[in-house]
This record gives structure tokens, sequence and C-alpha cells, in this order.
């Protein structure tokens, strides 16, 4: 009989939600510590607005836009994945994954969302907030039905990416037993898509731009959402648009692959797997 993956997922989310209620106070203070972190970096960008009217083509308020999608992003990112992925190299160094295989439940699934981090998605009501406040202040904005029923889609595809990144990062931990460098190699790569795209040219910007977009693709991850927002048609020059419409199908493809990738490094890791007690 296949589990019911939903309930189980519900039971963990319920269960982490208790035990970050248990002390309360350190979880408010990590929300409130997340906030301030993203309110300092809005504030930096506005600063940065008062001597520039536009960067590469993004406007300030365009740019607002591209931060709450961030924001929409990582925080999805932080609050369901980033906890497990970095506790799978102490789940291989002390056997905990030994109980985790021998669960009647897909094991990638229990180690990717058996615990929620609650207090991460603090940032996800400042980030509606934010581009409640930008979209409108946007000259020539006219968005269709459409727009906003694929912005949450192209968000959801940024996520599957990211996490599927992240998996493969985690997934090595089985091979050398310990992998505590995932967090800060999992930022260095992250830090290139918290940024318009746009800025990669040159000698050195293009071979970014194609190997964070074609190769390790996480430049589309937030770019493509951002842009179907804060630069769709009627605003965007026609060449803009139709690389933007090439970008949108390629994010389909990158999503699908990315996705299988890190299934298959997940299963070849697993299959190398000794338990820690042989």
């Amino acid at each position: 009989m296949s589990p019911n993956y939903l309930a189980v997922f519900l039971t963990f989310a319920r269960n982490s939600l208790i035990r970050d209620m248990t002390f309360r106070t350190n979880f408010f203070i990590e929300v409130i510590s997340s906030m301030s972190w993203m309110i300092m970096n809005l504030g930096f960008y506005t600063l940065v607005y008062q001597f520039t009217p536009d960067i590469e083509g993004w406007g300030k308020y365009q740019f607002f836009v591209f931060i709450a999608t961030t924001m929409f992003i990582n925080s999805l990112v932080q609050a369901f994945f980033m906890p497990n992925a970095q506790e799978l190299s102490e789940l291989v160094r002390t056997g905990g994954l030994d109980f985790a295989l021998l669960k009647p439940i897909d094991t990638q699934f229990l180690v990717s969302l058996r615990r929620v981090n609650w207090s991460s998605l603090g940032n996800f009501g400042i980030a509606l907030v934010l581009l409640a406040y930008a979209l409108p202040k946007i000259e020539n904005l006219n968005l269709s039905i459409w727009q906003f029923l694929l912005y949450p889609a192209y968000i959801l595809m940024g996520v599957l990416i990211l996490y599927s990144v992240m998996m493969t990062l985690a997934a090595t931990s089985i091979w050398l037993g310990r992998n505590q460098s995932l967090y800060d190699f999992w930022f260095y790569i992250t830090n290139f898509s918290r940024y318009p795209m746009e800025i990669y040219k040159g000698t050195y910007g293009e071979p970014l731009r194609n190997l964070f977009t074609f190769v390790i693709p996480i430049l589309v991850v937030i770019n493509v959402p951002a842009n179907l927002m804060a630069k769709p048609l009627g605003i965007s020059s026609e060449a803009t648009t139709n690389r933007g419409m090439q970008l949108a199908l390629f994010t389909l493809l990158a999503t699908a692959g990315s996705l299988a990738f890190s299934r298959w490094i997940f299963k070849k890791a697993l299959g190398s797997y000794r338990s820690a007690s042989s």
C-alpha cells in the first residue's frame, strides 16, 4: 500500500511547528533576525538607486520586484529543504540513514522534508508586501491574468531547481562521509542568482552567464519569474521579449532536467551507502 505523502508531510510540518514553539523566544528571534537582514538589503539597494536611475535596464521598482522574487524563493528553500540537506551528512555519519532506508516510504522524500524551518517563512510575508508596493509604481505595466498565474508556477520551478542543486550537493556526503562545507558552497553558487543576468557581460561576465544559465541553471531561477512580472510584453523591446520567452521555455526543461539529475545522483549515492555500523 502506497503511503499518503501529503499526510506524511503535514505530520512533519506540524511536528516541526510544535518543536519550534517549544522555544518561542528563540523562534521569534530567528524570525526578526531573518527579516532584519532582508530589510537591510532592501535599504542598501534603495541607497544605490539614489545615484542611478537603473541598473542594466532594471529601474528601482522593477528591481524591488526582483528582490521580492528572491525573497519568495529563498524563504521557501530555507524553510523546507535547507535544514534537511544540512542534516543528511549527520544521518550518514551517525547511522540515522539506516532507519530512513527501512521506512516504507521514498527515502529522498523522507530526508528532504522531514523538518520544516518555520522561522524562514517570515521573509515570505515581507516579499508579499514589497511586491504589492512595487508593482503599481512600475510605469506602463499592464499585467494579464496569465502573468499572475505563471508567476507562482515559475517561482515553484525556481525552488525545485535550487532544491535539485542542494540535493545533489547533499548526496555527496554519502560518498564523503561528511560534507560540512555544503552551506558555504551553496552560498557561493546561489550568490550569482541574486542579481539580474544582464550584469554578466564582457570577457568574464559572458562565460559566467552561460555557465550559470545552461550548465548550472541558477540564473533562470529568479530572473525568469522576476522578468515575467516586472518586464512583460509592452515595456520590453521585441528582442528582449523573444529572449525572455526562450528563457521561460528553457526553464521548463531545466527544472525537469535538474530534478532528474539530482534523483539519479541520490540513487547512485544510496547504492554506494554502507551502514555506519558495518
